[in-house]
């Protein structure tokens, strides 16, 4: 028990808020700040941080706010607040890329690991329709490197985002076409497919509070063969705490009416007949994988549906 609730609140803490909610907002800030509403990269960026100001915002003030649930955790406000910050302190630039994620956490070959196998395929789907719409725009590197609202983009990101933290690894400039097509790819993954591989699936494992906790009152135990039912009822937290708890993930796990799914683009933005054709290619893609996807399950006494297009939104929206 204690263990899970170390991972409860790094996962909540780190895996979510940090890496997915906080990162998509210094990604959109800096889009909105550097780039004209005409740029090419403007018009791909905008519709994946659809309501993410507005999530952030209402998150940090009611959900990890000094009164919010989440500062009713074992670390408390200021206790996460600290965990966060160390974390992004040692974030890396690969740490967020998940084909280089999986190789250097050595999990290539775990048997039933969907998150890996369906991940890695939706990382090369979206790797592939940026490849195309920053290929198609961005013909040679010169064309990148004098592109002053792009340069300007990365750096802000690397300088507020990460801090100058030159240890990270996250690129400061861009040199290359590669570099660009690598970037936007974790970028757009982030905020669709990790968000919903940490999100979606909260309700389902935090709702029994023995199984997944934010709170436990008392120390670990010191001693084996101490522990009673008393024991672990009084380490458990009240039923108040409890109920707060479960509606908090029963929020983030819920759906909502106007959602907008991975791959829809209801705003056209694009004019060009080659860029639409790209979307409509990548939207194609998407559906062959759900397919594989909603196959598969079928055949699983639990099904891994946390990153089936069909459950994915297009941006860190709630």
């Amino acid at each position: 028990m204690f263990i899970r609730n170390a991972d409860c609140m790094d996962h909540q803490a780190v895996e979510h808020l940090v890496k997915t909610h906080f990162l998509a907002e210094v990604y959109a800030v800096a889009t909105l700040r550097s780039f004209s509403a005409i740029h090419p990269l403007y018009k791909l960026l905008f519709p994946h941080f659809r309501y993410t100001l507005h999530i952030n915002t209402g998150g940090r003030r009611n959900l990890f706010g000094p009164e919010g649930a989440l500062s009713k955790s074992s670390l408390g406000y200021e206790g996460l607040t600290e965990l966060m910050r160390r974390a992004l302190s040692e974030t890396t630039y690969s740490s967020l890329c998940l084909p280089e994620n999986i190789i250097a956490r050595g999990l290539e070959s775990v048997p039933n690991f969907y998150y890996r196998d369906d991940g890695l395929n939706l990382w090369n789907i979206v790797n592939s329709f940026v490849k195309a719409v920053v290929g198609y725009y961005y013909p040679s590197d010169s064309e990148v490197r004098k592109d002053t609202e792009l340069q300007e983009w990365i750096c802000e990101i690397f300088t507020h985002g990460f801090l100058g933290n030159t240890a990270s690894e996250f690129p400061a400039s861009f040199d290359t076409v590669e570099e660009v097509i690598k970037f936007i790819t974790m970028l757009i993954f982030t905020v669709t497919g990790q968000h919903a591989a940490v999100n979606n699936g909260q309700f389902d494992y935090y709702s029994w509070g023995p199984n997944e906790s934010l709170l436990l009152i008392k120390p670990p135990p010191t001693t084996k063969g101490q522990s009673s039912m008393k024991t672990i009822l009084e380490t458990l937290p009240d039923v108040g705490d409890t109920v707060s708890f479960a509606a908090m993930v029963w929020l983030l796990s819920a759906k909502y009416t106007d959602e907008v799914l991975m791959g829809e683009y209801p705003d056209e933005r694009f004019q060009e007949p080659a860029a639409k054709q790209m979307m409509k290619k990548f939207q194609a893609e998407l559906s062959d994988l759900s397919e594989a996807i909603s196959t598969r399950n079928l055949q699983l006494e639990i099904p891994y549906t946390y990153l089936n297009p069909t459950e994915i939104e297009n941006s860190v929206a709630i």
